[in-house]
């Protein structure tokens, strides 16, 4: 089954196998692009070199291990956000590109509706990998920028991911908006890709991310929309009064979490935005502009 000796091989092999299981087979291409520490220009330039013995027993445990539903991004130790390498572990929620847009997203609003030259108070609500706040702060030097999460554990590795690239960003400990409140902080804006998936619906999700990936980042309450509704509780009492409040939210939940932003800020902009894939992904709130 593993009788190959070169690279193209070795990809021919782990694609068939990956797919045979029900696996993502682009996972192969990842896997030999780490293990050989190579881009995948340059794999596809060296496809017919030999792949050394080493790095071929690694890569089938590896396949093995991806097979068997651990995510691939658990396997290298880490996942790619924005151009940058964030190290992930299984206390931390894996950085989605959906979740690239909505810091895209929120770049181009604060840019137009703050300017170039005020320091902007910024808080990230579910610090995880700290993919959010660690890309605002090293993408506008503007932002004074502050997340919380409620576990310390993921807290780690965000503070490890922001020593790493380079970012100044204050950490808290708490729940929600909760630290923030306590301390009397106000801030300008308020950025969370909170749990929103229903109660329900966990049971459908892939082995890959319902046995490897936090539940206190994936479930958001029987209709996926809990975090939301206690967001719109909190977030008054934080915003400074013009402010920006951008949300990822799950396919289908635009509209009652923009219904929600419009009930709790009267004559706010708020706006749900499509991703690539043309799914509501994102609700963004202009207030007081």
């Amino acid at each position: 089954m593993t009788e190959f000796h070169k690279v193209f091989e070795a990809l021919k092999w782990a694609s068939s196998f990956l797919r045979e299981k029900g696996r993502d087979e682009n996972i192969g291409e990842l896997l030999l692009c780490h293990y050989l520490g190579m881009n995948r220009a340059r794999l596809f330039a060296e496809l017919r070199e030999e792949l050394d013995p080493a790095v071929k027993e690694k890569f089938v445990e590896a396949v093995g291990q991806a097979v068997s539903g651990i995510p691939v991004q658990h396997i290298i130790g880490y996942e790619e956000f924005y151009g940058r390498r964030f190290w992930v572990n299984e206390e931390v929620l894996i950085p989605r590109p959906e979740t690239e847009e909505l810091v895209q997203g929120l770049l181009t609003r604060v840019e137009r509706l703050f300017g170039k030259d005020n320091v902007i108070n910024v808080v990230d609500v579910g610090t995880g990998s700290g993919a959010i706040s660690i890309t605002l702060a090293l993408e506008n030097q503007q932002l004074d920028v502050m997340t919380v999460d409620i576990a310390k554990a993921s807290i780690d590795v965000a503070r490890e991911n922001a020593n790493q690239l380079g970012a100044k960003v204050r950490f808290f400990e708490g729940d929600l908006l909760g630290p923030l409140i306590e301390s009397g902080i106000k801030v300008d804006v308020v950025v969370s890709n909170p749990p929103y998936i229903p109660e329900g619906d966990i049971n459908s999700l892939s082995t890959v991310v319902k046995d490897h990936e936090p539940l206190r980042a994936l479930v958001g309450g029987k209709d996926g929309l809990d975090f939301y509704r206690r967001f719109m509780n909190e977030i008054p009492d934080v915003l400074n009064e013009k402010g920006i409040v951008a949300f990822e939210v799950g396919i289908g939940q635009g509209e009652a979490v923009a219904e929600m932003l419009r009930l709790a800020f009267p004559g706010a902009k708020v706006e749900v935005v499509n991703d690539i894939n043309g799914k509501d992904r994102m609700v963004f709130a202009e207030i007081g502009f």
